[in-house]
């Protein structure tokens, strides 16, 4: 929970200004009844990448673009929700799925030391192969040279 009400916190350590948040509210599809004709129930949250990049450090902020893929729009994040019939509950996934996104941003990936075989392990797959070689050998018909 952030300490102050005006923040929103999305990772520990990492809190955006609950103004830099933009909800957009539209009719939802799917099953409702008489929910879906009347009531705004789909929320949009949209985000502006420059209030991302002051909150985010350079490397998490280039991993959060890589990951935004089909949420970025323009110079925004834009996700949407509609998965229940209500307005709160639909906001909330949406700070949810923003919140997600940037932990996985902050995550930074191993890094890949490349290696080699070691040597007796090149002998043994080599000695193995020779095994394989002489029972395949073994497998044919005897020849008149081997009588």
């Amino acid at each position: 929970m952030p300490d102050r009400p005006d923040q929103v916190e999305l990772a520990p350590g990492v809190a955006l200004p609950a103004a830099a948040l933009c909800f957009r509210f539209a009719r939802s599809s799917g099953p409702g009844g008489q929910n879906v004709n009347k009531l705004n129930t789909k929320a949009a949250l949209s985000v502006s990448l420059a209030d991302l990049a002051v909150v985010l450090s350079e490397p998490a902020f280039g991993r959060l673009l890589r990951l935004a893929g089909r949420y970025r729009v323009g110079d925004r994040l834009t996700i949407a929700s509609e998965s229940s019939r209500s307005q709160l509950d639909n906001r909330r996934a949406c700070v949810d799925k923003l919140a997600q996104l940037v932990q996985q941003a902050l995550v930074r990936p191993k890094v890949r030391r490349p290696t080699k075989p070691s040597r007796a392990s090149k002998e043994r797959r080599l000695k193995q192969k020779q095994r394989r070689a002489e029972i395949k050998r073994n497998r044919g018909r005897p020849s008149s040279r081997d009588w």
